[in-house]
């Protein structure tokens, strides 16, 4: 914080509040702010029914909590406010992706009433990122068991693909096959389940398309171990798909593998991008690869370091990230290659270890 010239954070539910403080919170129509000052006590406001959670907290804080009674929240939050102003805060931090109007308000309102009028409120993403994006051992821990999860629940559901079966009875069952293997019931994302065509829209939704012979079959899905996510994809084919489709296959494969190979300590996110894109590039497809290579991975399914064209950022040990190059041909199918990969001091670790090779399912 002070490295960023900021004088307090606040923090409302989600993944930053239970990183720094152990505290877990849903977001809901009950605001909850975390007040943490470089000056002062740290406090909170919360609503009183859940003032039991206080009692896990492992650092001194203040609580203000409010009732059902909705003039009780505004005093809530000018209590918890209520030493920005005495310390002379000026540079408040927030995160603009996940702060919501609901709490500014309250926010704005107990910071004028303590006529802080000099105030500003900037993202603290940044200061956030540097600590969020390297991972320790404790934490790749939990990244690994979440791609077992993840790897096991698709092993068990594949058998089912079958000419006639839809992209919605498989995602169902392999979102079951995720909370039997231990996932959390918050998954990453609803599973991207897509035969055929549908395979050429790199973020579709299950349908009730049925599968059918030569169709190329997508699945983009991830498990939840404790909050933190593994975010695999793989590309498989119902019986022998034609020559066009095992070619863009062959340039994705060689496309991961391009960019996984890039990945060490030292290099840029962009270079990672560019070696993906360069190999699809080279074999003719270049304008068909629509989004980034790859994102951060953690507590979030997307966040930094982000892997795409032109991002300087050093990539260092502990950064956590995805390799997903794709090629999606409109009308006939789409092909991408997932995998979650880890900066190590001496090159990169790939996570997931489920097969790349072109798998044929029988008909």
């Amino acid at each position: 914080m002070k490295n960023e010239g900021l004088d307090a954070v606040l923090l409302n539910p989600g993944p930053t509040l239970p990183y720094l403080s152990g505290l877990h919170f849903h977001i809901s129509e009950r605001p909850v702010i975390l007040c943490i000052p470089t000056v002062g006590e740290i406090s909170i406001v919360l609503p009183e029914l859940e003032k039991q959670k206080l009692e896990h907290a492992t650092f001194p804080l203040s609580s203000h909590t409010y009732s059902e009674d909705l003039s009780s929240w505004q005093v809530g939050f000018n209590a918890a406010l209520s030493g920005l102003a005495a310390s002379g805060a000026s540079k408040i931090g927030i995160e603009p992706r996940s702060l919501r109007v609901l709490e500014l308000r309250f926010i704005e309102s107990a910071l004028d009433v303590d006529n802080l009028a000099s105030y500003e409120l900037v993202s603290c993403e940044k200061a956030v990122a540097q600590m969020r994006m390297r991972k320790d051992e404790a934490e790749l821990n939990l990244m690994r068991e979440a791609v077992d999860m993840a790897e096991s629940a698709l092993e068990e559901t594949i058998p089912l693909v079958k000419v006639g079966v839809s992209e919605l009875e498989i995602s169902s069952i392999l979102i079951q096959r995720l909370l039997a293997h231990g996932s959390g019931g918050e998954l990453p994302f609803q599973p991207i389940i897509a035969f055929g065509a549908n395979s050429a829209n790199p973020h579709a939704v299950p349908t009730d398309y049925c599968a059918r012979e030569g169709d190329l079959i997508l699945f983009d899905w991830g498990a939840n171990n404790q909050g933190y996510f593994s975010d695999l994809t793989r590309t498989f084919a119902l019986g022998e798909p034609d020559d066009t489709l095992r070619s863009i296959y062959e340039a994705v494969q060689n496309a991961n593998a391009a960019g996984r190979a890039q990945s060490s300590p030292g290099v840029t996110a962009g270079s990672i991008d560019n070696a993906s894109r360069s190999t699809i590039a080279e074999a003719g497809f270049a304008e068909y690869f629509t989004h980034r290579t790859g994102h951060g991975l953690g507590l979030e399914v997307h966040e930094e370091p982000y892997i795409r064209g032109g991002n300087e950022r050093i990539m260092e040990p502990g950064m956590t990230f995805t390799v997903e190059p794709g090629i999606y041909l409109d009308g006939h199918g789409g092909v991408r290659i997932e995998d979650d990969v880890v900066i190590t001091e001496s090159g990169a670790e790939s996570l997931s270890t489920y097969s790349r090779e072109l798998r044929i399912l029988p008909v």
